[in-house]
């Protein structure tokens, strides 16, 4: 028989697990010896304080990243197949959600082998959750493009399927670029569209906060820069 892939969630920043993760998802992990990880030195650290029954040096740990090949896919699959059960880590958040490790997902649902998601802190939701915008129809749109030009054309195109779909967009940016996608939304998007700001969930500095792009307008921008960020629009 083989093994079980556990999608494994990480807190979306420096909190212990025990904090923001269920009592069974750290019971789930305590036995565990292989896992499929993005980064090895962070997913050690938290493995550390999640707590494991064997020492940390006999793990193994295997990275899945934005740098891995598709042809390396494959071998991570290898313990699956003798019948090791496998946690599959993101950097934060759920995995395989934004995240490279869908990649290792699909392969594992092509090959019959059950994949088991725990249950954890999610920014996205998280963020739709506390927005008061429509959470009936919403879409995730991922990164937008980084030049200006394509980023602005980017967001008038997401507002209009808003407006046409009444349905919420949800996206994100790498924190350094924060700022620059605040004032990019600024720019292109309509007043009376709604922005939500949802910063630092679930850390001390969290902070969600909806407006018109009117209203923002108006006001000192939020304090985002190099601090994770989802940002929702709906027209």
């Amino acid at each position: 028989m083989t093994g079980i892939l556990y999608l494994i969630p990480v807190p979306l920043g420096p909190t212990a697990p025990q904090e923001s993760l269920p009592a069974n998802v750290l019971t789930v992990i305590h036995p565990l010896t292989h896992f499929v990880v993005e980064q090895a030195k962070t997913a050690r650290a938290f493995l550390k304080a999640a707590g494991t029954a064997k020492p940390l040096q006999e793990l193994l740990l295997e990275e899945l990243n934005e740098h891995t090949k598709d042809a390396a896919l494959d071998r991570l699959l290898e313990p699956l197949r003798a019948g090791h059960d496998v946690g599959l880590l993101s950097e934060a958040g759920c995995p395989a959600v934004a995240d490279p490790g869908a990649n290792l997902v699909a392969l594992a649902q092509k090959e019959n082998i059950r994949v088991v998601p725990l249950i954890g802190p999610s920014s996205l939701l998280l963020a739709l959750m506390a927005s008061g915008l429509n959470g009936q129809r919403f879409a995730f749109q991922g990164y937008l493009p980084a030049k200006e030009a394509d980023r602005s054309k980017t967001l008038r195109e997401l507002e209009a399927e808003s407006r046409k779909r009444m349905q919420t967009q949800l996206f994100i940016e790498t924190p350094y670029r924060n700022r620059a996608m605040f004032d990019a939304i600024l720019q292109a998007c309509q007043p009376a569209t709604r922005l939500t700001v949802a910063t630092d969930l679930t850390l001390p500095g969290e902070s969600v906060i909806t407006k018109t792009i009117a209203q923002w307008k108006k006001q000192t921008p939020p304090e985002i820069e190099r601090r994770p960020t989802v940002f929702l629009l709906l027209a």
